[in-house]
């Protein structure tokens, strides 16, 4: 990232901190403002200046505020997914194994079901799902791979899963007790 990037960054982020802190002062209140208003505040000031940076940068964040991307709803009609379990406990699995689980869902709505992703929350699980759309009434599955390699303990790892149903957004969850091999 170029340094000047940065720069601008930092800068974008200084006055969002600032607008923020006004907004809880003039409102009176102990809470967090609402940060869609604050940031719309930041740009009404940012155009009223005429900065091309300061636009540049409003722009560069808006494209990756998480509270923006989690409110996204997906476009064409909505269905909806339900899947006969969400979580699941390996129980006690050895470090270096592979581990698997099928998880199945049906498509309870009246529209063709769209997974447009499933990621894994990292690299130690990995999830394949169906790149076709699957009718209405009709089920589908979703196989999760774990792979702790050298990790320990109790662990806690999640799919996120999108597609077009309302949330976007489902999250299926896998567990497992990773024992240590001795060397």
């Amino acid at each position: 990232m170029s340094e000047s990037l940065k720069n601008g960054l930092m800068v974008f982020i200084a006055a969002l901190l600032v607008v923020n802190t006004v907004l809880l002062v003039k409102n009176g209140s102990s809470s967090y403002a609402d940060p869609t208003s604050a940031k719309a505040t930041f740009e009404r000031a940012a155009d009223n200046n005429s900065t091309a940076l300061a636009n540049k940068k409003a722009a560069d964040v808006a494209s990756i505020d998480p509270l923006k991307s989690a409110s996204t709803k997906p476009s064409g009609p909505l269905t909806a997914m339900d899947f006969n379990e969400s979580t699941y406990d390996f129980g006690n699995i050895l470090q270096d194994s592979e581990n698997t689980k099928v998880f199945t869902f049906t498509n309870t709505g009246k529209e063709p079901l769209i997974i447009e992703n499933a990621k894994g929350s990292c690299g130690c699980t990995v999830p394949q799902y169906p790149k076709e759309p699957i009718a209405p009434g009709a089920t589908g599955e979703i196989k999760v791979v774990y792979k702790p390699g050298k990790q320990k303990n109790k662990q806690n790892k999640t799919v996120t899963i999108t597609a077009n149903t309302e949330p976007a957004s489902t999250i299926l969850t896998i567990m497992a007790d990773v024992e240590e091999v001795p060397a």
